[in-house]
């Protein structure tokens, strides 16, 4: 059967508006159209492919897993998800692992976790989760509303109730929104879609010093920030500040799709069977693949070349902006990097995007202010080049119109 992007908006729900070409084929950071044009992927899949595409250790796995046991349910455990939870739990603070299908899930089990572990140890008077503006968890109707932008979440109907939004990086708004009322501040320990804001060191103590003094419980979304993208396994251990449930998907499957909420002994105790689960969650086939990929990205020569690659991108982007002074700063760190574009670009980030495509590059967005870069962490050097070549082109056509 023959379909072109027409066919998109024939038969599928129209809340997506994908680019023109239909990509066919991808190898490391490149990837084919239809009529085989080839781009590089400075988007890595909105940073899931965190090892490019059809990496050969990763198909190599899924071949093999495939051939064996894909599915069971959780009425019975499997090899896979135990190996990927133990070196999960190896390799950070977290002592139990739940897995879901993405990173909203994992959001959604992190967000019911507090609330159950509230309700447990002090009542159902402590209730409220506090979330930072602009901020994105998943989009469920429960991580939605969490998320700090009404824009994702009105129009539904009454909204989950007990959650508050206050401005991140501004310490005074939270401790004054907070109380032993609060159950749970969750907060991406780097802003992704609401522009690739880093938080302040202060910010982050100071958040975590709260939550103790309230007996709240600390949530690190690393959904979009995790598995090596910082240039550390997990953006936390860079800032020095442990949570007490952290979330990770996206990277974590290197494309094949998988959530985990990570969280400690204690904690976990108040999901006792029956209180939450997921059909697929922790299939073996998700794990296996995950379970590779974790283990090549959690090695000193990936998680040290991160930092290596962002220095390049950093300098390449610095050349373009001289010549053509389109932004303000480069945000981010490691491979999730947000160029953000000064007042005379305001708005207009998609027409870089768009830009971008038509001369052989994929690129992100985060906001209508800044284009952004979540490549593979593992993106050669020479594609980086060229494809900062190839923005720079894309650069020149939005500024010369």
């Amino acid at each position: 059967m023959q379909v072109t992007r027409k066919t998109f908006d024939e038969v599928m729900v129209p809340n997506y508006n994908p680019a023109s070409m239909v990509p066919v084929k991808g190898v490391g950071s490149r990837v084919w159209d239809q009529e085989g044009t080839e781009y590089i992927d400075f988007a890595g899949g909105i940073a899931v492919n965190v090892l490019g595409h059809c990496h050969p250790e990763l198909v190599a796995t899924l071949k093999e897993q495939g051939e064996k046991l894909w599915h069971l349910s959780n009425v019975f455990t499997n090899e896979p998800s135990m190996r990927l939870a133990k070196k999960l739990t190896d390799a950070t603070f977290a002592e139990r692992v739940y897995f879901a299908n993405s990173g909203a899930e994992a959001n959604e089990a992190a967000l019911k976790l507090a609330r159950r572990f509230a309700l447990d140890h002090f009542g159902e008077s402590k209730d409220q989760i506090i979330s930072f503006k602009q901020g994105f968890h998943g989009r469920t109707f429960f991580t939605v509303t969490v998320g700090g932008q009404a824009a994702y979440s009105d129009g539904f109907g009454p909204k989950p109730g007990a959650i508050d939004h206050v401005d991140y990086n501004d310490l005074s708004a939270l401790e004054a929104a907070m109380s032993d009322r609060t159950c749970a501040v969750m907060m991406e320990p780097l802003q992704g879609e609401g522009g690739i804001i880093s938080p302040t060191q202060e910010f982050v103590e100071g958040v975590r010093a709260l939550c103790d003094k309230h007996n709240a419980l600390l949530i690190f979304d690393e959904v979009q920030s995790g598995v090596g993208r910082t240039g550390h396994l997990y953006a936390y251990m860079g800032l020095g500040v442990t949570p007490d449930i952290l979330t990770t998907a996206k990277s974590l499957g290197g494309g094949f799709p998988i959530g985990a909420m990570l969280t400690t002994e204690e904690i976990a105790k108040s999901l006792k069977p029956g209180t939450h689960g997921s059909t697929y969650g922790g299939n073996p086939l998700a794990c296996a693949v995950a379970e590779k990929a974790l283990d090549i990205v959690n090695t000193p020569e990936v998680l040290e070349g991160v930092l290596k690659k962002e220095a390049l991108f950093r300098e390449g982007i610095k050349a373009i902006n001289d010549k053509y002074k389109v932004f303000t700063e480069v945000r981010g760190k490691g491979m999730l990097l947000g160029c953000a574009l000064n007042e005379d670009y305001k708005g207009r980030a998609r027409d870089f995007l768009v830009a971008s495509a038509a001369n052989g590059l994929m690129c992100l967005v985060a906001g209508a202010n800044v284009v952004r870069f979540a490549p593979s962490l593992v993106i050669p050097d020479e594609d980086i080049k060229e494809g900062l070549e190839r923005f720079e082109r894309a650069v020149a056509h939005v500024v010369n119109g």
